[in-house]
């Protein structure tokens, strides 16, 4: 029995394509909405009827509610996946389709409420007993007040961050109250610009830890499993380049107690869908709580490949009101995989976006290897959206195979066009460093990585 007959995805590029393909192998149909730029990508010819909900500009078409909902009504759609980014984390969006008996599917417009803001959830994790960094008790309401506390309880450095932030934006660090003060100031402006939101908060800074998250799986009844963990550190600006599953070098009883973790404040919080709980891992091990995703991840598919199990498929069932039907002991992990980012971004030029027509565009195949993209040859990265090309994953049976099909599976990309320029030779170069190839690497290797470059 199909648990909706028709999905609106309220996406673009390659995650609406990967939704759709879930759907078509779940029988069911798909309505692809789209802007004026995206009138001929893949996704749109890919679902089963399609829309325009407006011009370039995302604030006119995928974030625009009405014309959202208005599609999904016109075209007799009874469920929305919103997919990642744009309305993916939006409680309004998700209350005003349930005022319109359209399921959302992720977690209940409450609950996101409740982990959006990132200083009020650092309190629910802590009651809930997950290990958390020093840091303020909530939003701070001004400079000084921020110096006070990095002087009495986090000490320096410190991280100031966007209370509604993600993706890496909304972030400064500070190394003394100079510092402190400048951060302060251009955080919350940063803030109000992109989220309408200049609430801020303060965190003790690790200035060399590991990014590890976990991901979970709950449904309504209460159950839930997490389905391992991944490691994000090599990341540029705070946002991800490479991932694997499972992390590298941690101890059986260190991912036991991370998986842990995740599942108690989840049930904490009541949530139910697909969500990634991030943690710090600092040099002795120590791991502290960062922050909720409550949404499917860019990287889900490094964890789609050691578990076998569709998170989209999954997604879709849980918000149709069906259990999970399995438990923690049968979750099962198998081998090694990574995830590359192929970016239309210049690494050498503070990786500017290149967006243009990609004249070439070979991507590649190969045993354990997966490529989801949403380009195709002749078309082209527009300049409105995230510079994302394609992601291209490799799974083996030990992570040392994982990396060898990654690195064979990037030497044999080609992608071109005028003024494109992609992330793929630093893609290359960073799998093939020691240092990633040993484990050692932290949130700090890519950036120390280009510095000693120039």
């Amino acid at each position: 029995m199909r648990p909706f007959k028709k999905i609106l995805i309220a996406n673009r590029g390659e995650i609406a394509l990967r939704v759709a393909r879930t759907c078509r192998e779940m029988g069911i149909a798909t309505v692809a909405v789209h802007s004026t730029a995206d009138a001929s990508a893949p996704f749109v010819a890919f679902a089963d009827e399609a829309v325009c909900i407006g011009p370039p500009p995302s604030r006119r078409s995928y974030l625009y509610m009405p014309s959202l909902i208005e599609a999904a009504l016109r075209h007799g759609a009874d469920a929305v996946h919103p997919g990642y980014g744009f309305l993916s984390e939006d409680a309004d969006f998700a209350r005003v389709c349930a005022e319109h008996r359209i399921t959302f599917i992720g977690p209940t417009p409450e609950v996101m409420e409740r982990v959006a803001d990132k200083a009020k959830v650092r309190a629910l994790m802590a009651e809930a007993g997950l290990p958390v960094l020093p840091g303020s008790p909530g939003q701070v309401a001004s400079a000084a007040e921020a110096e006070r506390i990095a002087g009495e309880v986090t000490g320096y450095p410190v991280v100031v961050k966007a209370v509604a932030g993600g993706g890496g934006r909304g972030i400064a660090v500070a190394g003394s109250p100079a510092e402190l003060r400048d951060a302060y100031r251009e955080t919350v402006a940063l803030a109000r610009s992109l989220y309408g939101n200049g609430e801020v908060y303060l965190e003790r800074y690790l200035p060399s830890a590991r990014h590890v998250e976990v991901q979970v799986l709950c449904d309504r009844m209460g159950g839930a499993v997490h389905l391992g963990e991944r490691d994000c550190s090599l990341q540029r600006r705070n946002q991800k380049l490479v991932e694997e599953a499972p992390a590298f070098g941690l101890s059986h009883a260190r991912r036991a107690e991370l998986g842990r973790h995740a599942v108690r404040g989840a049930l904490s919080v009541g949530y139910t869908g697909a969500g990634t709980f991030e943690f710090l891992l600092a040099p002795d091990g120590t791991a502290t709580f960062m922050e909720i995703n409550a949404r499917i991840q860019v990287e889900h598919p490094v964890t789609e490949m050691i578990t076998g199990l569709d998170l989209v498929r999954e997604q879709i069932r849980v918000a149709a009101g069906e259990p999970l039907g399995y438990g923690q002991d049968e979750v099962r992990l198998d081998g090694a995989a990574v995830e590359c980012r192929i970016n239309a971004e210049d690494p050498d030029a503070g990786f500017r976006p290149t967006p243009g027509p990609l004249t070439t565009l070979d991507l590649p195949g190969g045993p354990g290897v997966r490529i989801d993209s949403g380009f195709v040859a002749g078309g082209t990265v527009p300049p409105y959206y995230d510079p994302l090309i394609a992601k291209l994953v490799a799974w083996g049976r030990t992570r040392e195979q994982a990396i060898a099909r990654a690195e064979r599976a990037l030497a044999e990309t080609v992608v071109a066009g005028p003024g494109v320029r992609t992330t793929v030779p630093l893609l290359r170069r960073l799998l093939a460093d020691p240092t990633f190839a040993e484990g050692s690497h932290t949130t700090r290797f890519v950036t120390d990585l280009l510095n000693d470059a120039l």
